[in-house]
């Protein structure tokens, strides 16, 4: 394209996804249109109870969006694991294996009578070392991301059935159910909702305030308050939604706390400079400075603590560990996919743990809808190939490399 001409329609597609609000809104709009047509849509077949209208308000119930948000806050913790190594262009093919090893050894603490909160730290604190040690071979001894964690997905299986050789073990720690059982009661819920919004008002008009100063480009004013403005709406939303069929479970809001936590990890600190920069461009990231070998390792060790943080939300969930809820099912399908569609490239240096989140709703909902309406295992299975597939190809379309191609 001649520098005059003006910009083509991809080219403006590709700024607007290069804004703090632009980055959300694809997998903002696939979750509306989902939730849209499984809300709308007419039953596949006869309802042996209830009348149609029923039928049709099932998907978009209180009750099944709470159940929903439940479904999907273990793919979502891991996803956001996930997301820190995709940032840098690696993969971890571990992390349901790893959760699942997690969970298998905190249910056999909690029976050996250890207290719950000492198990969950100790169990973390494992899922540290395991992710670690992969990165340190992936960093130091230069074996492909694919290639380690492939392994570390076949031994873990193998050393979570050590751990359950019956395939399952109940969970019944009162510490440890209560991340799932835990209620925050409506009035609270809706003044945390509130204190969420008042904090991202605060942080993204400091963040204008100081681009200002620095004399650097920044949002429009206008921009950023329609920006708090969608915020809020989507927050207050969900919580009244909560609140309407029981409460905000504790379990959400925990998962919330520790994306917030990585998120500001990932943007405002060195190491989450280091991350963007080694995934952009290795090599350049080596000879600015940064500690890129390190870094690989560190990335590696946070998806092993998310993995351990969602085997703890799934045993509390579930009220059990079994190999089939963790190593042996979609698990690790459905977490990767889910960083995937929710804008984090596979190619490195772009996402966002936010996004993983919302990827995890999306895959949540194809699921919980198609069940609604009837379809097929087969039929889940080809939708969501499709719609992995489509986001894959939109983040490929939308590098800057692919304008040069």
């Amino acid at each position: 394209m001649r520098p005059d001409a003006p910009p083509s329609p991809l080219d403006r597609f590709r700024a607007l996804l290069d804004t703090r609000l632009g980055s959300f809104l694809p997998v903002l709009f696939a979750l509306a249109a989902i939730w849209l047509y499984f809300g709308l849509a007419r039953p596949m077949f006869d309802v042996a109870v209830g009348t149609e209208d029923e039928f049709r308000s099932i998907f978009l119930s209180p009750r099944n969006i709470h159940n929903l948000f439940m479904q999907s806050a273990v793919i979502a913790t891991l996803a956001v694991g996930i997301t820190v190594a995709l940032l840098l262009g690696e993969i971890d093919l571990s992390a349901a294996a790893t959760a699942g090893v997690c969970a298998a050894l905190l249910g056999v603490l909690v029976l050996a009578g250890i207290p719950g909160w000492i198990a969950c730290l100790t169990v973390i604190a494992v899922g540290v070392v395991m992710g670690t040690a992969q990165g340190l071979l992936v960093a130091y001894v230069g074996i492909p991301s694919f290639v380690v964690t492939l392994a570390g997905l076949l031994g873990y299986q193998g050393l979570m059935q050590k751990i359950l050789p019956t395939g399952n073990l109940n969970v019944g720690d009162p510490f440890v159910r209560g991340f799932a059982r835990v209620l925050i009661p409506d009035f609270w819920g809706v003044v945390l909702g509130l204190g969420c919004v008042a904090a991202y008002a605060y942080f993204a008009f400091r963040k204008r305030a100081r681009r200002a100063a620095l004399g650097l480009e920044r949002e429009s004013a206008v921009a950023l308050w329609g920006q708090v403005l969608a915020f809020s709406t989507i927050v207050l939303a969900v919580i009244l939604t909560l609140n309407a069929y029981r409460s905000l479970p504790l379990l959400l809001v925990l998962l919330v706390g520790i994306t917030a936590l990585l998120g500001w990890v990932t943007t405002s600190t060195p190491f989450g400079r280091s991350l963007f920069a080694a995934g952009g461009n290795a090599e350049s990231a080596r000879r600015a400075g940064f500690k890129v070998r390190r870094v690989r390792a560190a990335a590696f060790g946070v998806v092993g603590m998310m993995a351990a943080v969602g085997g703890i939300f799934g045993a509390s969930r579930y009220g059990s560990v079994s190999y089939t809820a963790f190593a042996g099912g979609s698990l690790l399908l459905e977490a990767i996919g889910a960083a995937v569609i929710g804008g984090t490239s596979l190619f490195g240096g772009r996402g966002s743990v936010w996004n993983a989140i919302l990827g995890a709703l999306v895959i949540g909902s194809l699921g919980n809808g198609l069940d609604l309406t009837g379809a097929s295992a087969a039929d889940k299975l080809m939708v969501s190939g499709a719609i992995l597939i489509l986001a894959v190809a939109i983040d490929a379309l939308t590098r800057p490399e692919a304008a040069g191609g």
